[in-house]
């Protein structure tokens, strides 16, 4: 049975495996990303890598292709990388360069978009015809399935959820552009409201009990707003409504059957998901609502190489149609 290799690279780690024709991971591994002089060394610290991990599946030629998932703008045709702050890359072509170095078929996408298609393979998914999938981590990213297929736009550009204005008046976010939903409900964003608060003088328990650790993390808002501190109670509200509306504005247009949200966030379980389908609810057409169950997604760390590896098993199947 032929195996592919998926790639998601991320900021801080690349995680790489090798996955069945089922989605089923024979191994995995993660080493770190060199951001080095614009990430030029990341290409080839990936593949010395897979050469290292896999060389006798490379030699007795298993691999049916290499899957890789890019932060930022990614053109799926071409392989480039328009843009990703995080690595240094600009107009980067991704995809040319690793074709050259592994003699192997290579398909990029959205490492955002690739979770999505992770996770409706084998994770929460169930392989819907029309999902929204939302990660929660120190930013936002965000996937879209239309009839099976994961939504790209005209220039890999499409479901770019994070970077939905909500707040015209709010913080800058990295896109260049003025309150982002990025800022507001990721990780980063749920620190900064709170920090927002203690600024204006904020009175809650978190500040007497964390005075002299170094980092505010999310983690900690939702740990204090379930010990009743009313600054952390308020972030959360603000934040799950702020979510549930955009989902539900997203929805309008799609009519999703499924939504997932996943990342480091989804990990306070139902007093994050509780209150955004509340929202949801509260804010979407009723026949929407009818059609649509909010679930945490279930791959974790691992939707992104399983749906690398999707997108390598998606585009042989075509091939052979």
């Amino acid at each position: 049975m032929k195996k592919m290799i998926g790639i998601d690279i991320g900021g801080t780690s690349i995680k790489i495996g090798l996955i069945n024709n089922k989605g089923s991971i024979m191994k995995k591994w993660e080493i770190k990303t060199n951001r080095e002089i614009n990430g030029r060394y990341i290409i080839d610290d990936i593949w010395n890598s897979i050469e290292l991990n896999l060389s006798n599946e490379l030699t007795t030629n298993e691999i049916l292709g290499l899957g890789v998932g890019a932060p930022g703008f990614v053109d799926k045709k071409t392989g480039l990388v328009y843009e990703a702050v995080n690595l240094g890359w600009k107009n980067y072509p991704i995809g040319k360069r690793l074709k050259e170095i592994s003699n192997l078929p290579v398909f990029i996408e959205n490492d955002a978009n690739l979770a999505a298609l992770g996770e409706n393979w084998i994770g929460a998914g169930k392989q819907a015809e029309f999902l929204i999938a939302i990660t929660l981590g120190t930013g936002v990213g965000s996937g879209v399935i239309v009839n099976g297929s994961i939504l790209s736009g005209a220039n890999g550009t499409a479901a770019e959820i994070g970077h939905i204005i909500y707040d015209s008046n709010g913080v800058l976010c990295n896109c260049g552009r003025v309150g982002c939903l990025d800022t507001i409900v990721s990780a980063r964003g749920i620190v900064n409201q709170l920090l927002d608060k203690k600024e204006g003088n904020g009175s809650g328990s978190i500040w007497r009990n964390l005075v002299c650790k170094e980092h505010i993390t999310a983690k900690d808002v939702f740990e204090y707003a379930s010990k009743g501190d009313k600054d952390c109670q308020e972030v959360i509200t603000k934040t799950t409504d702020i979510l549930g509306k955009a989902l539900s504005d997203v929805a309008t247009i799609i009519n999703p059957s499924k939504i997932l949200i996943g990342g480091g966030v989804s990990k306070a379980g139902s007093q994050l998901l509780d209150p955004v389908i509340k929202a949801f609810q509260k804010y979407s057409l009723h026949r929407i609502n009818e059609a649509c169950e909010i679930k945490i997604a279930e791959l974790g760390n691992d939707a992104g190489i399983i749906g690398a590896a999707f997108l390598v098993k998606e585009n042989f199947t075509e091939l052979s149609r």
